[in-house]
């Protein structure tokens, strides 16, 4: 059913709660946020996701959006952002209550749930509120727009390194779990000497053993094959136990394969068959496993307009034309400036009436006006630096295509209230009044460090040491 309308409409006060306002600071950065943004505006696009008639009435979506917007922006799981709602009044006005409350709003499960009710879709919907908040509270201008950056990045997946060993030992783990709930008994399950074997490959690779190593890896694959036919051969022709073993055998059959197979795309993980290997040049970190993500970002403030998670591995050139697509939507503009891309964009599949600029090393007979705005396209690097780092586009914890493209979504709006937030504060200490005597302290400050800084050796081989607590001049 659809949430209820989280305006407050108690116009009758409890006598043993507190009021919100009573106790928070108004100028507060995240206080302020509150009164910016467009709250009614996520009712009206998010509450065509939900049914009118079926179930229980869900929970305010500016409560379940102003929880997103927390998670991304402090970098949290779930469960800590409903945690600390719980201990942080700002948080709770920030989503809109009245009343300072003392038990977890929600499930963390919830969280989840919501994420998948809005999809995509809904994820854009957020991520545009947020560019139309920035332009509402001058942390993005209207003309910077017409500058824009385009730069893609990896993605990772919340996974293990993958070897053939673990993924072999994973996958016979796996079909032997599902048997036995299906309650079909097997041969031999291997679990003991396969757990040997995975034991012995780490050891080998450990002091180096190549060729012993090779042997406990052919093991543990011979394992996975055994254990393979027996399921096959117990399920025959019984529909219903191939429907639950279809997709679990096909990867199992993949990965014998994949090696054997020219072109095949390999399975990377076993939990998460839609991680792929992604080699960016990185003299740290010759492959990533997840997905490539593009975004877009203005050249001025670093502020992200378009984020879009894209599987398959395409050419960088290739996903520009549905990155400046996705941030025309979103900004609600039609992008008519300069785009400044890399050379990975070489041969681009754009054609717009924005001017898309290819920099490389070389800027001779390019006007200086322009060459400024080239020089300037690096800067969409530390923008997602700040999102993996800050925020969560480093690891992706989130399940299936969907879970990567919402998380790249909501990682650009974690980014942008970040910059948000960064800005109010900075205009909070501007309007703060001075310290009297600040200049003052500052030069008794440098003179005492310059005199502390005198020694023997300013003053002569043979003069005395100054007794403690004496300046000798």
């Amino acid at each position: 059913m659809k949430p209820r309308s989280s305006s407050n409409t108690d116009l009758q006060g409890d006598l043993f709660k507190v009021e919100l306002e009573a106790i928070i600071d108004p100028d507060y950065p995240l206080a302020r946020m509150a009164g910016q943004i467009d709250w009614a505006f996520f009712e009206r696009e998010l509450g065509a996701h939900f049914c009118e008639t079926n179930g229980a009435p869900a929970k305010p979506v500016r409560l379940m959006v102003g929880l997103h917007y927390l998670k991304h922006a402090y970098n949290l799981s779930d469960e800590q952002t409903v945690l600390r709602w719980v201990e942080n009044p700002y948080w709770q006005y920030f989503c809109g209550m009245k009343w300072f409350a003392s038990a977890l709003p929600i499930d963390p499960s919830s969280m989840t749930r919501w994420r998948k009710k809005i999809g995509e879709q809904g994820a854009e919907t957020l991520l545009a509120q947020s560019i139309a908040t920035g332009l509402k509270t001058g942390a993005v201008k209207p003309a910077s727009l017409d500058k824009i950056n385009v730069d893609t990045t990896v993605q990772e997946k919340a996974v293990i390194f993958p070897t053939d060993a673990r993924l072999y030992y994973k996958m016979r783990e796996k079909l032997v779990r599902l048997a036995e709930r299906s309650q079909i008994k097997l041969r031999q399950s291997y679990r003991r000497v396969a757990r040997r074997a995975l034991i012995m490959v780490g050891r080998y690779g450990r002091v180096r053993r190549k060729k012993l190593l090779l042997r406990e890896t052919r093991r543990l694959k011979s394992y996975l094959r055994k254990v393979t036919a027996d399921v096959m051969r117990k399920i025959g022709e019984n529909q219903g136990l191939q429907t639950i073993f279809f997709e679990t055998l096909m990867d199992a059959v993949r990965l014998l394969e994949q090696k054997n197979i020219p072109g095949c795309r390999k399975l990377y993980s076993v939990h998460a068959r839609e991680v792929e290997c992604i080699g960016k040049g990185k003299a740290h970190k010759k492959y990533e496993f997840g997905c490539k993500v593009s975004l877009v970002a203005t050249s001025k403030e670093g502020f992200v307009i378009g984020a879009q998670a894209v599987h398959g591995n395409p050419y960088d050139g290739h996903t520009l034309r549905g990155a400046l697509a996705q941030a025309g939507k979103l900004s609600g503009l039609e992008l008519k400036g300069d785009v400044f891309v890399d050379l990975g964009y070489r041969g681009h599949d754009y054609e717009g009436p924005a001017k898309v600029n290819v920099v490389g090393r070389n800027l001779k007979g390019i006007p200086k006006a322009l060459a400024r705005w080239m020089k300037r396209r690096a800067a969409i690097e530390p923008a997602i630096g700040h999102m993996k780092n800050d925020g969560r586009l480093g690891r992706n914890f989130l399940l299936g295509k969907l879970g990567d493209k919402l998380n790249a979504l909501l990682c650009a709006c974690g980014h942008n209230l970040r910059l948000m937030l960064r800005r109010m504060r900075l205009e909070g200490m501007r309007g703060r009044p001075k310290r009297p005597g600040g200049l003052i302290f500052v030069l008794l400050s440098w003179l005492w460090g310059w005199l502390k800084r005198l020694d023997r050796r300013s003053l002569g081989a043979s003069a005395p040491r100054p007794a403690p607590g004496k300046i000798w001049f």
